[in-house]
């Protein structure tokens, strides 16, 4: 007899009143994957989207990440009780995602860890760091001494990827939409924070040489708005990477590579759903490494809302707002 537990569904498409608990079949793990009982999940905008009916796939059990620990590995690659994060993988898209007692990831989509960060401090961490460290080091391959732009910086993937990218040496330019955070960018080694905005290549030019014209790499987290914008501002030779949609999903209308490119740009798209595929996979992140940086507290990556499992309507308030300044995770 299958057993039951508790989840939290999408029981329609809207607002966060459509997010219900409900009790559902426990998922039994197939050989390739591992049973996680979970203890918090973080909050992604991509299941705002899903909620509402704007993503291309989504499942009704949602969440794209969780952290916890093994229930059952039917291959016994991880001992029960192991404490792991896990992202994506088709979580909250093609198979349940994190919002249940438990779920059933495939082992591509699991890393074990070693930490002493509470349940809310390490649900804050997997989407974001995995996410970030691929664009900064898989995808634009940055190096010590480049320069390189962060357009959102103040969202949660533009945090993780200043710190990482200050860490391993690079110049850092940051950009937000909110000027109170200037100060606070520059305190964690952004050497320049500019007002996000259109025509932000305009701008640079308008004040050069007091900023550099072009960036050796470029980090859009803003999305299609400013596209042909940050490909202006990166240089010949470098990459301009586009992996967050912090301005909408609107595409860009009757785009013209051929009068709109700046020879030698390379353009790359990343989407976090393809962690822990073979072209990236997770065992490459340095999470553990990530994580010890946290616990001995070189970065700041605390969650800014912690909500309790049963307050996941009011989670999703949060995120509508777009004003929590970080991370919302819920925990069990």
């Amino acid at each position: 007899m299958p057993e039951i537990m508790d989840a939290i569904i999408i029981s329609s498409f809207g607002g966060p009143e459509v997010l219900q608990h409900q009790a559902v079949y426990k998922p039994f793990p197939a050989r390739d994957e591992v049973l996680i009982r979970v203890r918090a999940f973080g909050v992604n905008h991509a299941e705002m989207h899903m909620r509402k009916g704007e993503w291309d796939e989504y499942h009704p059990i949602s969440g794209l990440e969780c952290v916890g620990i093994v229930e059952f590995c039917p291959s016994g690659d991880l001992a029960i009780g192991t404490k792991i994060v896990a992202v994506m993988g088709g979580m909250g898209r093609t198979r349940p995602g994190g919002y249940g007692e438990f779920v059933s990831v495939p082992l591509t989509n699991v890393l074990p860890v070693e930490t002493k960060l509470s349940w809310a401090e390490l649900a804050a961490l997997p989407e974001v760091y995995c996410t970030a460290w691929t664009c900064l080091f898989t995808v634009l391959d940055l190096k010590r001494g480049e320069r390189l732009l962060i357009r959102g910086a103040t969202s949660t993937v533009g945090q993780a990827a200043l710190n990482l990218a200050v860490d391993a040496g690079a110049v850092v330019t940051a950009t937000t939409r909110r000027e109170e955070r200037f100060e606070w960018l520059k305190s964690i080694d952004a050497v320049d924070v500019v007002r996000e905005q259109d025509g932000l290549a305009e701008y640079f030019h308008a004040i050069t040489p007091a900023l550099p014209q072009e960036f050796d790499k470029v980090l859009n987290l803003v999305g299609n708005r400013v596209l042909l914008d940050s490909l202006n501002l990166t240089k010949p030779g470098g990459r301009m990477l586009q992996a967050g949609w912090l301005g909408g999903l609107a595409p860009v209308e009757l785009f013209n590579p051929m009068v709109e490119m700046k020879p030698g740009v390379h353009f790359s798209l990343f989407h976090s759903k393809a962690l822990g595929s073979r072209d990236f996979p997770l065992s490459g992140i340095p999470m553990q490494e990530i994580i010890q940086k946290i616990e001995a507290g070189k970065w700041d990556a605390k969650p800014a809302r912690v909500f309790e499992y049963s307050d996941i309507q009011n989670a999703h308030r949060a995120l509508d707002s777009h004003n929590t300044k970080g991370k919302i995770v819920v925990i069990h």
